[in-house]
């Protein structure tokens, strides 16, 4: 990646239209990337995905997506763990036809099951999804995304180990969620981003700073973790010493606005970035 770009999840709240309109919305507000919302469903069909693909790349907007929420890799009922391979196979297909470059997803919950037992078996799910998205393309980034309740898979270091066991595997780095997950008792002071940025660097590698999927938002959150994304400044998420440890590693990649106001808050943190 060139340089570390900010975007919205899904088109803008101005936007009046589709994906298409939603690309030049993002263009003219001076965002640099969007991130495809299949959260409810896998709504681009592949007819489209040609002229996605060309307005695009006509605006240098980088694409990424989100996999339908309904995903669990580890669930015991067969129909839905087949569904969820397949809700991240297409999500990737759709998504490489519009030519993003990176697919994001919950992977699934630990249902009060050994986190290691539940480990071994997202990753022989995600090997097998993995399988089958290098039949149709074997450059295209599948991440699992830091969760933000602990009952959900996908701390960082089960992130960071898939990644080094899986090919074509990184983490999709929530840090609204990595703060939430925790009760908001940890993950939000600028040496704690530190720390964060260090470890990913040291078992992933420098590169791996220079190709990330980063989700930002406010965040409101209980005991249980996360309960809702939040308007950057109606949360106490420390953006502005994320925005300085992001610049201080010189990551690059994308970083994805989730707030309920998504062009406001991701050029918020595209100006608090450019301003350091």
């Amino acid at each position: 990646m060139d340089k570390l770009r900010f975007g919205t999840a899904g088109i803008p709240t101005c936007t009046k239209g589709n994906t298409i309109q939603g690309i030049k919305d993002v263009k003219k507000l001076g965002l640099e990337c969007l991130e495809l919302e299949f959260v409810r469903g896998i709504n681009i069909k592949e007819d489209k995905t040609p002229e996605i693909k060309k307005i695009a790349r006509n605006n240098d907007i980088i694409l990424s997506a989100h996999s339908p929420y309904w995903i669990n890799l580890n669930s015991e009922d067969k129909k839905k763990f087949h569904a969820s391979v397949s809700y991240i196979t297409q999500t990737a297909k759709i998504t490489s036809l519009c030519g993003g470059f990176s697919i994001c997803y919950h992977a699934g919950y630990y249902q009060k099951q050994d986190p290691k037992k539940v480990y071994d078996k997202i990753k022989e799910a995600i090997k097998k999804i993995i399988k089958e998205i290098k039949e149709f393309d074997d450059k295209i980034w599948v991440r699992p995304e830091l969760t933000g309740k602990p009952t959900q898979f996908g701390d960082l270091d089960e992130l960071m180990k898939l990644s080094q066991e899986v090919e074509q595997v990184m983490p999709c780095v929530d840090f609204a969620h990595n703060f939430a997950r925790y009760a908001g008792k940890k993950n939000n002071t600028h040496e704690e981003f530190r720390e964060i940025l260090s470890k990913y660097e040291k078992e992933l590698g420098k590169k791996a700073l220079e190709n990330m999927h980063i989700h930002m938002s406010g965040i409101n959150y209980g005991e249980k973790g996360e309960k809702n994304h939040l308007i950057l400044k109606d949360s106490d998420m420390n953006y502005k010493d994320l925005m300085k440890t992001l610049k201080e590693f010189k990551c690059k990649g994308v970083v994805i606005c989730e707030s309920p106001n998504l062009e406001a808050d991701a050029l918020l943190m595209k100006k608090t970035y450019n301003s350091l």
